[in-house]
């Protein structure tokens, strides 16, 4: 049985810190107003220097990948093994620093009070000198599309700085295999998973970041991870749209066509002809894919829930279920 209050696991997905890890441990806060007991976990994605050495040698638990499988994929395990390690509360920071460990106490607050489910913590990116202008402009771009796919009013999708309850984490999914920021913000806005942000501060950068090799890098994975969401969220629109804007404008010229063949000048517009029944039948298959795409989609909602359910009845089975 656990104490009165709730257990709070920290998870530090890391691939080679051992530079900054024993600093980010050192400074997580050892006791918070609700919870019982805190547990800082370390998701060891394939490291290859000190970093399990420094995470054991500080008293954190371990979670070892045996070979490195990037951000998105090392974060969900870490949501595994921590719902097996009791947490009713986890957080998610970074084990390069960026995140203060003084502000998990802020972020926490909205679930401990049952107001919240999942909490993003809002970085002040206007102020973080390590940030171009240019990956500003797209960080905004990216939360404006990610608040419009999820219906959230996120400002900062990019943060992963953020907590959520057992349950909340338990309800998760993410196909991309680059980040996990956006797409979780997605599924939990549209499964009603309740919503809040905090602003918090951040520490200076001790070295690049890993997730773009470049500006380029950068603004590319950006652009993919945009139109993938409207791809998988919202296939219909992403697809139907288009296609009756192009079914339009292919109907239009062929009544263009058409006038000019009744008055008898049809012989010289086969041209338009020809771009009218090709405008028309591209807008025909978009239409067509939004309606397979969508009911996909369909699909994969249910398919999400009945795991929802398979989870629920494995832990309510567990004999070493927590509480």
């Amino acid at each position: 049985m656990h104490a009165p209050g709730r257990t709070l696991v920290i998870q530090i997905p890391c691939h080679n810190e051992e530079q900054s890890l024993a600093s980010v441990l050192a400074d997580l806060p050892t006791a918070l107003p609700g919870i019982a007991r805190i547990i800082p976990l370390v998701i060891d994605d394939g490291s290859t220097d000190r970093t399990v050495e420094i995470a054991l040698a500080h008293g954190a638990q371990v979670h070892r990948r045996p070979r490195r499988g990037g951000l998105a994929r090392t974060f969900i395990d870490g949501l595994s093994r921590s719902v097996e390690l009791g947490a009713d509360i986890i957080v998610n920071t970074d084990g390069d620093g960026q995140y203060p460990g003084a502000e998990i106490g802020k972020l926490i607050a909205p679930i401990v009070d049952d107001r919240a489910e999942l909490v993003i913590g809002t970085r002040p990116i206007a102020d973080v000198r390590e940030f171009s202008p240019l990956k500003k402009l797209l960080q905004r771009l990216g939360s404006w599309v990610t608040r419009l796919a999820s219906g959230t009013s996120v400002e900062d999708a990019a943060s992963g700085f953020r907590a959520m309850s057992r349950a909340a984490a338990m309800r998760l999914h993410v196909f991309n295999r680059y980040t996990y920021t956006v797409e979780t913000i997605i599924q939990a806005g549209q499964k009603g998973i309740a919503i809040e942000t905090v602003p918090i501060t951040v520490n200076p950068a001790v070295r690049p970041s890993r997730l773009a090799r470049s500006t380029w890098h950068y603004v590319s994975r950006q652009m993919l991870t945009i139109v993938r969401i409207f791809m998988t969220y919202r296939p219909f629109a992403f697809f139907a749209v288009p296609g009756v804007a192009i079914f339009s404008v292919g109907f239009a010229i062929g009544l263009r066509f058409l006038a000019f063949y009744l008055s008898g000048q049809g012989s010289g517009h086969i041209q338009s002809l020809l771009l009218g029944v090709l405008l028309l039948g591209t807008g025909f298959f978009l239409l067509v894919i939004g309606l397979v795409a969508d009911l996909i989609a369909v699909n994969r909602s249910l398919l999400e829930r009945i795991d929802w359910q398979l989870r629920l009845l494995q832990e309510r089975d567990s004999p070493t279920r927590p509480r």
